[in-house]
C-alpha cells in the first residue's frame, strides 16, 4: 500500500501492536471512520526528544474527557509509546501523531452500551521546521468567516471545517486563512493567530471557539521572559486589520509572521520586532532540549 506523501514504510502502532504502515488495519466500523468520533494530538520531536510533551498529554486528556472517552493509557504509558515509536523510526526531527477513537461498534449515533475498547493509532512522520527563507519572508493570508462547530476546544478528528478553511487558502493563493466569528478573531485553519498592537501580544480567549494550542502557554512564557506584554481577550476583526504585526503558531510550523492580509501589508509588510524576539526565544527553547 503506497500512500501519497509518505516515504518508505514506517513503523506504526495500532491497538498494542507495532508494525509497518502498509499492514496497519482498522475496522470500517470504527467510530472514528464512521462518525469522526475521536481525538488526536501531534507532538513535535527535535533531536529525538519530545517538545512540550506534558502539555500535549494534558490536552489529550482534556479532549478525551469532553468526548467521554476513557483514556486508554496512563501518562507513563503514553510517554513510553512515543519513545518506542521514535526509537523505531530514527527521525531526529519529526512529529508523533496520536489518534484515539471511541472504538468499533455497530453504526448507531449514540455511544455504544456497554462501552467498547478505544482504538489507538500512533505514527511518526518527518517534520520540516520553517526554513530561514520562510521566517524572513513571512506568510500571506485572507479573512474568512468561521463556519465550524461550537466545540473547537476539542482536538477532534472531525476536521471538515478545518479542511475547507485550508482549501480556501489554497484557492486564494495564500498561505493561511484568518477566521472570524461574529466579527471576532478565532484562529487559522490549523493554527492559532496572534496580534501585536503597540508592542503587546494579544490573542483570543481560551474558550470553546478556539483550540488552545500548546504554544498558548509557551508564548506566554516567552513573552514574560522577553518583557513583552501579553493579553488574552476578545479581539475584533478591525483590530486584526490594523495590527502592527500578526503571528501564527502551531506544532509543526512553530511561530511565523503573517505579513499580508486580504492583499494588504500587515504593518511594514515584513516580519516585525516582536516576532524576531519571540522567534529567537523559541529557537533557544528547542536548542536547550
Amino acid at each position: 500500500m503506497l500512500i501519497q506523501g509518505v516515504s518508505g514504510n514506517p513503523t506504526v502502532y495500532v491497538n498494542g501492536v507495532f508494525g509497518p504502515l502498509s499492514e496497519a488495519k482498522i475496522s470500517v466500523l470504527d467510530r472514528g471512520f464512521i462518525f469522526g468520533d475521536g481525538i488526536y494530538e501531534v507532538v513535535p520531536i527535535y533531536k529525538g526528544k519530545t517538545f512540550r510533551m506534558a502539555q500535549h498529554l494534558a490536552r489529550l486528556e482534556r479532549s478525551l474527557a469532553k468526548l467521554r472517552i476513557q483514556n486508554p493509557m496512563t501518562k507513563a504509558q503514553w510517554e513510553a509509546l512515543v519513545k518506542e515509536l521514535t526509537d523505531r523510526n530514527s527521525e531526529p526531527t519529526s512529529m508523533v501523531y496520536i489518534q484515539v477513537t471511541r472504538g468499533v461498534a455497530k453504526r448507531d449515533h449514540a455511544f455504544p452500551v456497554p462501552p467498547v475498547e478505544p482504538t489507538v493509532f500512533a505514527m511518526v512522520a518527518p517534520m520540516t521546521p520553517p526554513t530561514a527563507a520562510v521566517r524572513d519572508k513571512g506568510l500571506t493570508s485572507v479573512s474568512i468567516p468561521d463556519e465550524r462547530w461550537l466545540h473547537c476546544d476539542i482536538k477532534s478528528v472531525s476536521l471538515l471545517g478545518n479542511v475547507l478553511a485550508k482549501q480556501a487558502a489554497v484557492d486564494a493563493g495564500v498561505d493561511e486563512v484568518i477566521q472570524f466569528r461574529n466579527g471576532n478573531l478565532t484562529e487559522g485553519a490549523s493554527c492559532n493567530i496572534w496580534v501585536i498592537q503597540n508592542g503587546k501580544l494579544v490573542a483570543p480567549l481560551k474558550d470553546n471557539l478556539v483550540l488552545e494550542g500548546i504554544r498558548y502557554g509557551l508564548l506566554e512564557e516567552l513573552c514574560k521572559e522577553a518583557g513583552i506584554p501579553f493579553e488574552l481577550r476578545v479581539v475584533k476583526q478591525e483590530e486584526v486589520q490594523a495590527a502592527d504585526e500578526i503571528l501564527m503558531s502551531s506544532a509543526t510550523r512553530e511561530v511565523l509572521a503573517i505579513v499580508q492580509l486580504d492583499g494588504k501589508p500587515v504593518g511594514a509588510g515584513k516580519p516585525g520586532p516582536v516576532f524576531q524576539k519571540l522567534r529567537a526565544a523559541y529557537d533557544a527553547r528547542i536548542a536547550a532540549l
